[in-house]
């Protein structure tokens, strides 16, 4: 590895960001990824030794400045994910105002490019309940928008105030990420309820799903072959909960689930689970918001990625198979 990194990676010890680092290193590229004194490598493996590290925060723009130096390119994968009523003020902080931080590093450093990783919470929603969602579908700022994506939204206005200052970026919005992942995190959560076979009930609505790896690529097409201030929608299949959990059960070779639990009922179970994790001050797995969204129908068209960053995205299917591949049950 040169001394000289060329690009920086936000968010390298997550899931997505791990999986996008060791794609560039596996491609020969020199990578620095920018990480907090806290996080764990376990995602990174063995590549955390084949990368250099700049240690800091996206809440100190400081920090940014220093990681900065001698980059070329960036990956803004960071960001932080909760639908906890409580988490309102930090998804601001890291998810808006970080972003912001991100972008005058990357300006004040003068870097060639910048991908911006946003999400298919920022999108509008269609005006017909079975219209589909692009790129183009406009914003409606609803207050039942959840914190989470009012702070993407404003994440991704940050990115074009940088773009009007003389920044080249672009975003990409990936749909609902799925791979191995850590235990307890991301949609792992929803592949351990299926795997354990306890899970017997699932929302009744649906989404768009997309493997990890493919997002990873996406991520790296957008750097190479996206057009400045465009965003890339990064999703392969619209499917119901129902469709997606059978999907998985298959694969694990366990009993899937047999009904699908009503809007109101999840709402309430929101509301419960909410005032419990508000008692014992934890992460509520379930919230009213997530309710809400779990128990509708949105489905997105991937056209532009395919055609302008010439993607190609996996059946969930064979997502599914890799991550019962590599999460094996103990038969014992």
């Amino acid at each position: 590895m040169s001394t000289s990194p060329t690009v920086l990676v936000t968010g390298a010890t997550g899931f997505l960001g791990s999986v996008l680092t060791k794609q560039l290193v596996d491609a020969g590229t020199d990578v620095r990824i920018f990480r907090r004194d806290t996080s764990s490598l376990d995602l990174l493996g063995t590549y955390a030794e084949r990368v250099d590290h700049a240690v800091g925060d996206l809440r100190r723009a400081r920090s940014l400045y220093a990681a900065l130096q001698g980059i070329d390119r960036v990956y803004h994968v960071a960001a932080k994910v909760s639908f906890a009523p409580g988490d309102q003020e930090a998804l601001r902080r890291v998810n808006a105002d970080g972003t912001a931080n991100v972008v005058n590093a990357a300006l004040r450093a003068d870097v060639d490019r910048l991908v911006h990783t946003s999400s298919i919470a920022a999108f509008g929603r269609p005006v017909e309940p079975d219209g589909l969602i692009d790129e183009t579908t406009e914003w409606e700022g609803r207050p039942h928008r959840s914190a989470y994506a009012r702070s993407k939204r404003r994440a991704e206005l940050e990115v074009h105030r940088g773009i009007a200052e003389g920044l080249d970026a672009t975003i990409v919005n990936p749909s609902l990420i799925f791979g191995v992942g850590g235990p307890g995190t991301n949609t792992r959560r929803i592949v351990d309820a299926v795997r354990s076979g306890w899970l017997r009930a699932v929302p009744s609505g649906g989404t768009n799903v997309v493997d990890v790896r493919d997002v990873a690529a996406g991520l790296r097409a957008a750097m190479h072959r996206g057009e400045t201030g465009r965003r890339y929608f990064l999703g392969s299949e619209n499917s119901s909960w129902m469709a997606l959990a059978h999907t998985l059960a298959s694969a694990f070779g366990v009993a899937p689930p047999r009904t699908t639990v009503p809007p109101w009922a999840l709402t309430v179970a929101g509301a419960m689970v909410e005032g419990v994790a508000t008692v014992t001050r934890t992460q509520p797995f379930l919230t009213r918001t997530t309710a809400r969204t779990a128990s509708r129908t949105y489905r997105y068209d991937n056209s532009r990625a395919r055609a302008e960053l010439d993607c190609t995205f996996r059946p969930f299917g064979e997502t599914a198979r890799h991550i019962a591949e590599a999460l094996p049950i103990d038969p014992s």
